[in-house]
C-alpha cells in the first residue's frame, strides 16, 4: 500500500557511520480522519523529510503522498557523499516526470528536506516549508518562507514554480535548483532536527516552544501539544489556517 492513516509512531534508532554513530528519531502521525502524505526515510548517511501536496487543479489517483514516496524512493537511490543536493533533487525530478509523465502544475508536488552527513560536514537542503534545523553554539535555522510569504494571495498557486513565486518539487527539475541549502562542519553541530510544517507551526506559528526546546522534549510530547493547542482553536481564530490539523513528522539527530 503506498500510503497508510498513521496514528502516532515514536522511534530511535542509531547509524554506525562517519565518524561514529548517529542517534535518529522519529515522530510523526496524520492529520485525524485522513491518510497522512508525509514521508520520512532514514538512509545510512542522510535523512529525507517530505510533505506531499495533491493537485488541486484536477485531482488525479496519485495523490501527495504517493508523489512523496516516489521521490523518496528515487532520492534514496540516489544519494550519495559528494553530489551537491540540488543536483540530486534535480535528477530524482527529472526521473520522475519521466517515468509517470508528470505534467508541470497539474501534478502532485512535494515539499523537499534533506540532511546529508560525513566525516567532515553535515550538509542540508529546504525546498517549500519544511525547514531543517541545526543546534551547535547557536541555532542554524534553515527555512523556505517564500510560500507562507504569498499566502495573503488567494489566488496563490499561480505562483507555483514561478520567479518570484514559490518553489517546491513537483514536475519541472529548475525547482530543486530554487532550494535553500547550507553545510556546517559536523565538529560544530550536536543536533539537526527535519520538520514538516505540520510540526514546525509549533515553533513558528502557535510560539508553544521555541527550535532550542524542540530540540530537548520527546518528539511525540511536541506533536501531543500541537494538537491540543490546533483543538483548543478548532475556528482558526487565534491562528488563521487553511484546516485544524496537519500531517505531522519531525526527525531529530544527534550527530
Amino acid at each position: 500500500m503506498l500510503s497508510t492513516y498513521v496514528d502516532k509512531q515514536d522511534s530511535s534508532t542509531q547509524v554506525d557511520t562517519y565518524g561514529g554513530t548517529v542517534k535518529i528519531e522519529t515522530a510523526e502521525q496524520g492529520a485525524p480522519g485522513r491518510v497522512t502524505e508525509d514521508r520520512i526515510r532514514v538512509l545510512p548517511n542522510a535523512v529525507v523529510v517530505l510533505d506531499g501536496v495533491t493537485s488541486r487543479t484536477r485531482p488525479p489517483d496519485r495523490n501527495g503522498g504517493w508523489y512523496a514516496t516516489q521521490l523518496a524512493d528515487e532520492l534514496a537511490r540516489l544519494i550519495n557523499d559528494t553530489d551537491p543536493l540540488a543536483d540530486l533533487l534535480a535528477q530524482a525530478i527529472t526521473t520522475l516526470v519521466a517515468r509517470h509523465d508528470l505534467v508541470p502544475g497539474d501534478s502532485p508536488s512535494s515539499t523537499a528536506a534533506i540532511v546529508r552527513w560525513t566525516e567532515d560536514t553535515i550538509d542540508a537542503l529546504v525546498l517549500c516549508d519544511t525547514p531543517v534545523v541545526a543546534f551547535g553554539r547557536t541555532t542554524h535555522v534553515l527555512e523556505d518562507t517564500r510560500l507562507e510569504d504569498l499566502r495573503p494571495d488567494p489566488d496563490i498557486l499561480r505562483w507555483k514554480n514561478k520567479p518570484g513565486g514559490y518553489w517546491v518539487a513537483e514536475a519541472e527539475p529548475v525547482a530543486a535548483h530554487q532550494a535553500l541549502t547550507a553545510s556546517w562542519p559536523r565538529a560544530e553541530i550536536e543536533k539537526v532536527i527535519v520538520a514538516t510544517d505540520g510540526v514546525s507551526c509549533g515553533v513558528s506559528e502557535y510560539g508553544l516552544f521555541t527550535w532550542e526546546e524542540l530540540a530537548r522534549i520527546p518528539l511525540g510530547e511536541a506533536l501531543d501539544r500541537i494538537r491540543e493547542a490546533e483543538r483548543g482553536d478548532s475556528e482558526h481564530k487565534r491562528w488563521p489556517r487553511f484546516k485544524t490539523h496537519d500531517d505531522q513528522a519531525i526527525v531529530r539527530l544527534c550527530t
